[in-house]
């Protein structure tokens, strides 16, 4: 498990980056559509993520990567409270529980090539 974007969803991305990147000065390292940008962190391979196109209920908090969703989920099932099962996104596969705490944890993995 490696730490891999800090989640922020934003109301307005253009309000955002001109905050993120135009006033703090991160430089812009992807863009997925309209609504959704990647901006590096400087002295890490940490990334974060500035997302418009939100869900109903979604909260910040850090993406940690691993090599398999769905094997995460089978392991961790009836440990960690999930908000839903596994999905695909463009990277590849995606799931994300609430610790004890009501913190949101988001996992990922690549397994579409991203």
């Amino acid at each position: 498990m490696k730490l891999s974007l800090i989640y922020l969803p934003v109301r307005n991305l253009k309000a955002a980056l001109t905050l993120y990147r135009d006033t703090l000065g991160l430089e812009e390292a992807w863009r997925e559509g309209e609504f959704t940008a990647g901006l590096a962190l400087p002295g890490t391979d940490v990334q974060l993520m500035l997302d418009q196109d939100v869900p109903e209920g979604d909260k910040p908090g850090p993406f940690f990567r691993v090599d398999d969703v769905d094997a995460f989920y089978a392991e961790h099932d009836g440990e960690l409270a999930f908000v839903a099962p596994p999905k695909d996104i463009p990277p590849g596969r995606y799931v994300a529980f609430d610790d004890p705490w009501g913190n949101r944890v988001h996992v990922l993995d690549l397994s579409a090539g991203g």
